[in-house]
């Protein structure tokens, strides 16, 4: 792809071109993260004020911005240094007072003379019971008066930089924006109502009244569009270029699969099987798989992802599943043990633990095929790892693991299909802007014999009480995690909060039914309290939030929170997943210390009315903002200046599917709307889908 179209030159030129703006004003405008035209352009007012004439202040409600032609009276210059300058003037049916600070006394004859009319703009108050305006904004001669904008638009500011030289600035980057070709499907655009792109533009910045600065007017939706399509025409050209490299049509014979699902006690859910049979579907194609497997804690994960990589198998391949540490990965092999018995397939497992003569056998059964399922941490990484013939490459909780590492581990096989699964639930908003370049399935049904975890919400007044419940579930043979809040730097550690928690409940419990586990431990360390837990030595966990992924004790029961009101919706509905994992009630305590904000209390009464992730990460998502919810640095999530992906979700759902279709069509871009696509991914600075053409 050719560099940036001539048409669009002015636009990506230097701040210094427009009118009034020098080098000096140039920096300042870096504060709105505005350094070009096109900047401009899509930096759109964020209010506006009423400026229409009326004939009088008489009446109004004050204080409010009045445009009023008047009559001017006497001056009355300041008695003393500091004094505000005032002059009166008349309307049509009041006087009232026009007041300046250190203003000089000729200009102001020169501006207002007395007895001649003109027509003023500002802020009208009440001051010692008359009506006054300070500064006016506008002062002009009467038959000037159409210079003042009935509606004028209000825009964001930083420092050096004034609503006036905003707007000019602004009028003289929109009077350079060029007319473009469309690039919106003609289907969209005429059932939406949106107008062009330039009219969009120009409209946008010449607001007639406030409800034309709403978002969901047809100028600032198509707008918007605009930035949502532009970005999944990225994705959706990345989906386009993973998929054109050669992969291996993998078809299972599905012998081992029946005889796994004739084992389980229970029969998969609906969205399981949904799950299974898409990502069969994927594996069959001669291009590679890549599926994100979103689920919700304890939605059935495992099951799906052993079924895939017994599709692997079947056909004379090999498997292996990917886990972010030794904890997890040991995890896994645990809960997979079963099954792959019932398939009558060899799963090992490979670790940094590994070393010398056992690694080295393991490295040796591997390269012949022998392994059929490998289950690993970053160890798999290493040089002298090599598959006999790698089929399926699955990557547990993907925000652990960067695309570099899905690739590199993708290119241990001719063509690798690679699956990645979360827990975490995203609201459709974001894994669509983040995770647009694959195909999703979600698993949004509980399996059958999970039950509800009872939750409650108690003050930490109530600690003895907490504590007396901890003791009979212990002496019942239970077990339960105690998580410590997450100190600020100010009070003490977290070590130290963790430490003190435990010695606090050891001298209740007793000595050697209470394990500690906390950040700042050696994992050497960390990992033998955990497996003392695992194990049952040890009933009581105390913990700081290092547990919140993936441990799995189905005898653990009961989950304490400590300072609840202090954590994430998210990260509470993880902690409360480790629990609920056997047959026996489970139970979570979110305890909180009054008194609570009202987002602390919002957030603790969304984890007792509901289990549903998907639900939790919706409300997160509105609590706390998109940027928030990811830490947005290194989410790589897009920073739209019009769009706004928490309310217009349904707005990008779209944008996907028809960037993905104009790609289908037109896979490059060649076509008129497919060159108009080009001018759009150039405007909107997509240089990852450019360099993606232009390979392409």
């Amino acid at each position: 792809m050719a560099g940036r179209p001539e048409i669009l030159f002015p636009l990506f030129g230097s701040l210094t071109t427009l009118p009034g703006i020098g080098d000096k004003t140039a920096m300042a405008f870096e504060g709105l993260h505005v350094d070009k035209p096109k900047d401009l352009l899509f930096t759109l007012p964020q209010s506006g004020i009423d400026r229409a004439i009326v004939a009088t202040v008489q009446g109004q409600p004050l204080p409010k911005v009045i445009t009023v032609e008047v009559e001017i009276g006497a001056h009355v210059p300041p008695k003393s240094r500091g004094r505000p300058y005032h002059v009166h003037v008349n309307d049509a049916r009041a006087e009232f007072r026009l007041i300046f600070f250190h203003a000089r006394g000729d200009y102001l004859q020169r501006q207002l003379p007395t007895g001649q009319r003109r027509v003023v703009s500002g802020k009208v108050e009440m001051f010692d019971h008359m009506a006054q305006m300070v500064h006016p904004d506008h002062i002009v001669p009467v038959v000037r008066a159409g210079e003042i904008p009935e509606f004028e638009p209000v825009y964001p500011l930083t420092h050096g930089v004034t609503q006036r030289l905003m707007q000019k600035a602004a009028a003289a980057a929109v009077d350079m924006a060029p007319d473009l070709s469309e690039w919106i499907d003609p289907g969209q655009l005429q059932k939406a109502g949106w107008p062009a792109w330039r009219d969009a533009i120009d409209q946008a910045h010449r607001p007639q009244s406030l409800s034309d600065i709403s978002a969901t007017t047809p100028v600032r939706e198509r707008l918007a569009y605009d930035e949502f399509f532009a970005h999944q025409l990225t994705l959706a050209l990345a989906r386009m270029t993973a998929r054109a490299k050669p992969g291996r049509a993998t078809t299972g014979t599905g012998k081992m699969q029946s005889r796994v699902l004739k084992a389980l006690p229970f029969a998969p859910t609906g969205a399981q099987i949904r799950a299974i049979s898409d990502i069969a579907a994927d594996m069959a194609e001669p291009t590679r798989m890549n599926r994100l497997l979103q689920g919700d804690v304890g939605s059935g994960k495992t099951l799906v992802a052993f079924q895939a990589l017994l599709i692997a198998v079947e056909s004379g391949g090999q498997g292996v599943l990917m886990a972010p540490t030794e904890i997890l990965a040991r995890q896994h092999l645990e809960s997979l043990q079963p099954l792959a018995r019932d398939a009558d397939v060899r799963l090992d497992i490979l670790t940094g633990r590994d070393k010398g003569a056992e690694r080295a056998e393991k490295l040796k059964a591997l390269a012949c095929g022998d392994i059929h399922i490998l289950v690993g941490t970053h160890a798999v990484f290493q040089a002298d790892v090599a598959f006999q013939d790698l089929r399926l490459a699955i990557i547990d909780e993907q925000h652990r693991f960067g695309v570099n590492q899905r690739m590199e581990l993708s290119a241990k096989g001719q063509g690798t299909d690679v699956l990645v699964m979360t827990a975490t639930p995203i609201p459709r908003s974001l894994s669509l802007a983040q995770y647009g370049d694959m195909d999703v399935s979600i698993l949004d049904e509980k399996p059958a014999g999970r039950k509800p975890i009872a939750t409650a919400v108690v003050a930490t007044g109530r600690l003895d009480e907490v504590i007396g419940k901890l003791q009979s579930a212990v002496s019942e043979g239970r077990q339960a995690y105690w998580v410590c809040p997450l100190v600020e730097e100010s009070e003490l550690s977290d070590k130290i909060a963790a430490e003190q928690r435990f010695k606090a409940l050891r001298a209740a419990l007793g000595e050697g039914i209470v394990g500690l586990v906390h950040g700042q431990m050696p994992t050497a360390e960390k990992d033998a309290a955990m497996a003392r837990f695992v194990s049952g030595e040890t009933k009581v966990l105390v913990a700081t939030t290092v547990i919140e992924v993936g441990v799995n004790v189905p005898n653990a029961t009961i989950m304490v929170i400590e300072r609840a009101e202090t954590f994430g919706l998210a990260q509470l509905h993880q902690l409360r997943g480790r629990v609920g994992r056997g047959d026996a009630a489970s139970t979570c305590l979110l305890l909180y210390q009054a008194p609570l904000s009202q987002t602390a209390r919002r957030r603790l009464d969304i984890m007792r009315q509901t289990e549903d992730g998907f639900r939790i990460s919706e409300e997160d998502l509105a609590m706390r903002g998109a940027g928030d919810l990811i830490g947005t640095a290194q989410s790589g999530l897009p920073r739209f200046r019009v769009a706004d992906m928490e309310t217009q979700t349904a707005l990008m759902a779209v944008a996907q599917t028809d960037a993905r279709k104009l790609l289908n069509d037109d896979p490059t871009l060649e076509t008129p709307r497919g060159q108009a696509a080009r001018h759009l991914l150039w405007l909107m600075e997509q240089d990852r889908a450019i360099r993606l053409i232009s390979i392409g």
